[in-house]
């Protein structure tokens, strides 16, 4: 295993172009969306789990920098949520197939409440901070949810904003090589990364802050959920509402199916006005200010880049039934009837919406959880 682990380090680059190559020749499998699609399902999920503990290793590499002593030991939260994640498609394939359609929920619903555990936990864990790509990331910011009220060393108290730390948040330059190069590739990708970032880009970014000189990276002890209240008051507690809601929307949606099923129109509305509220409330709390005109939540850029992430899966409920059943798909059928005539551009959109339609019918992939 630690021969393994080595080889992944020092080949990462080619480990990660051979993952997106595998990953994406796992969608032209022989009947992709049919009934028996366990196992194309297995395969995806195989890869997307190798994936997964790769980039954990990655994450994991040890540094000279970082006394061994000095690396923190807790709970892989996000490896765990992405490994959920890499399996759920499976189990509902199987579950399915199995079971039906409508036992499937059973499965589908014990899942997600798997994910709403972990992610609660991990936002516990992580001292009240909101969870980047659904936890798959993991939030190394130091001055997260810190208010500002009396001058400190770096600028003001409890701000780690200043002009020496700004150095490793808001204008890091990475100390090797390779940290330079994600540094370049993540500016020129600017627009791009709130979408489709991948998280094991997150994770070395990640990783190489975690590794620079521990002046300005002393451990701040997390607070407790009272000390977190008792500090933030109300604003605090519209800021651990909204991020609560946002975790337990998927598991509320599809408990709500399981009872009135994907044809009703509750689920769908319920599971809407959800997800409004908690970023509704999310973004009122991360504007408010304090006495002295200063923000109480001070949002890191992935932090911001997040909640613009949130926003954009709102998109997916028009792939939700009922309103896909009897909006959307009709739309997408004219579409193809108008480019059919179109050489290439035809048949481009006659595979696309193919694809889109067959990953409408898996819940997994519309959930946005």
């Amino acid at each position: 295993m630690e021969a393994y682990k080595r080889w992944v380090r020092r080949n990462r680059d080619y480990v990660h172009s051979m993952e997106s190559l595998a990953n994406g020749l796992t969608w032209l499998l022989p009947e992709r969306f049919s009934e028996s699609e366990i196992g194309p399902e297995a395969v995806t999920s195989f890869f997307g789990v190798i994936t997964a503990i790769n980039e954990h290793i990655i994450e994991t590499t040890p540094t000279q920098r970082v006394p061994a002593q000095a690396e923190p030991s807790s709970f892989p939260y996000s490896l765990c949520i992405t490994l959920i994640k890499d399996l759920e498609t499976l189990v509902e394939v199987a579950a399915q197939q199995f079971y039906g359609d409508d036992r499937k929920w059973n499965f589908i619903a014990v899942t997600e409440a798997i994910k709403v555990l972990v992610r609660l936990a991990m936002f516990r864990n992580s001292g009240y901070k909101m969870l980047l790509h659904g936890g798959e990331s993991v939030n190394s910011d130091k001055g997260s949810n810190v208010s500002i009220e009396k001058p400190g060393p770096f600028g003001k108290a409890g701000n780690l904003n200043g002009p020496v730390n700004s150095r490793y948040y808001n204008n890091h330059i990475p100390w090797n090589l390779e940290g330079r190069a994600l540094s370049a590739l993540n500016r020129f990708g600017e627009n791009a990364r709130m979408v489709s970032d991948p998280s094991w880009l997150n994770r070395v970014r990640h990783h190489h802050a975690m590794v620079e000189p521990a002046t300005v990276m002393d451990e701040i002890e997390k607070p407790s959920l009272s000390n977190f209240l008792s500090e933030k008051g109300i604003p605090g507690g519209l800021f651990v509402m909204g991020e609560v809601m946002f975790i337990i929307r998927p598991l509320v949606y599809v408990l709500l199916i399981r009872k009135y099923g994907t044809r009703s129109w509750f689920p769908w509305f319920t599971s809407m006005i959800v997800d409004l509220v908690g970023n509704s409330l999310l973004s009122y709390v991360t504007m408010m200010r304090n006495s002295a005109k200063a923000p109480l939540f001070h949002l890191s850029k992935d932090e911001k880049d997040e909640l613009k992430r949130r926003k954009l899966l709102w998109a997916l409920y028009i792939m939700r039934d009922p309103f896909f059943a009897k909006y959307t798909r009709s739309r997408l059928d004219r579409t193809q009837k108008l480019l059919e005539p179109v050489p290439f551009v035809g048949f481009l959109a006659e595979k696309i919406i193919e694809l889109l339609v067959g990953a409408q019918t898996r819940y997994t992939y519309m959930s946005g959880s």
